[in-house]
């Protein structure tokens, strides 16, 4: 089966987290042969937000330092799913719709899917204010980066594993989202954005709003300037997501290679070593001998797998 690791940043979310994991269709997602495992971030939470998470069958990584941006450093280097699918824990983000976003990206042939809540059917589910403001910030990273992305600040991602390991992501704050999708539209990683629905969250609200948009503003034009100097040396940014895809194919050829290896050695060790053979002729009549040696030889259950791989 295919693997999707799920990471989720929580702070102080212990409130949250049995509804969030509630919503993840772990059924269908095996049905349509995807392995699950749910990666919980601890970000220095004080109440039992850990404790809560492992109750639920999530594995929980900790992030003593504060901020989204680290928190999902730390997960995603403790995910090792084929694809990574992101989401917060404040119940705004649709993991019910995992199936059917993953479906999408297979069918597109996506690498790198990021999601759009601004449209008018959710208006009712964020403040005037923080859509005044995510539209500002998503039209000046439009202007940037070009690359037609309508939701910067989006927190729900699904893309291909060697996404990540290909991509410089520096933000340790609320800044590592839109920073992620820039540098994964830069780098030449087949990208698309989806709708979807955005709920009303649950619990204490972590956003500050003035704060974290003047440190997105600054994040843009920082990562606008490393961008202009990355492309203007001989390794330009496309060939990075080549590179990272001809990695990958050999990472899954590799790791293919290991499990027929596995299968070839746990056959063999099925089959009879040669002196219980000999022991066993050794033991019958003069008569039982000749019979068996007159007798056509067969393969064994064992052996014909061997000889159809």
């Amino acid at each position: 089966m295919r693997t999707l690791s799920i990471v989720i940043p929580a702070l102080n979310e212990a409130e949250n987290l049995p509804t969030v994991m509630d919503s993840i269709p772990r059924h269908e997602l095996a049905e349509a042969g995807w392995a699950v495992d749910v990666i919980v971030v601890d970000n220095a939470s004080t109440d039992a937000t850990a404790e809560v998470a492992r109750a639920l069958g999530a594995t929980v990584v900790s992030q003593p330092r504060r901020g989204y941006g680290n928190a999902y450093q730390a997960g995603f280097d403790a995910a090792e799913g084929d694809v990574i699918a992101t989401g917060d824990a404040d119940c705004t983000y649709p993991f019910d719709a995992l199936p059917h976003l993953l479906h999408i990206m297979e069918a597109r042939k996506v690498e790198f899917m990021t999601t759009n809540r601004l449209g008018v059917e959710n208006r009712h589910a964020m403040k005037p204010s923080h859509t005044v403001a995510n539209h500002a910030l998503s039209a000046l990273s439009r202007v940037l980066f070009r690359n037609g992305l309508r939701d910067s600040q989006s927190g729900m991602w699904i893309f291909q594993r060697h996404v990540w390991q290909a991509i410089q992501v520096e933000s340790p704050g609320m800044a590592f989202s839109q920073e992620i999708k820039n540098a994964a539209t830069r780098a030449g990683f087949r990208c698309l954005e989806v709708p979807i629905e955005y709920r009303v969250r649950g619990g204490q609200v972590k956003l500050n709003a003035l704060p974290d948009g003047v440190a997105n503003l600054r994040q843009l034009f920082q990562h606008k300037l490393r961008d202009n100097r990355l492309r203007v040396t001989p390794v330009r940014m496309v060939p990075l997501a080549e590179m990272a895809r001809v990695n990958a194919a050999a990472e899954r050829a590799a790791q293919a290679a290991e499990r027929a290896a596995a299968v070839v050695e746990q056959l063999s060790a099925k089959r009879p070593a040669p002196e219980a053979a000999v022991d066993l002729v050794e033991g019958l009549p003069r008569s039982g001998r000749s019979t068996l040696a007159s007798m056509p030889a067969q393969r064994t259950a064992d052996e014909a797998p061997l000889e159809m791989a």
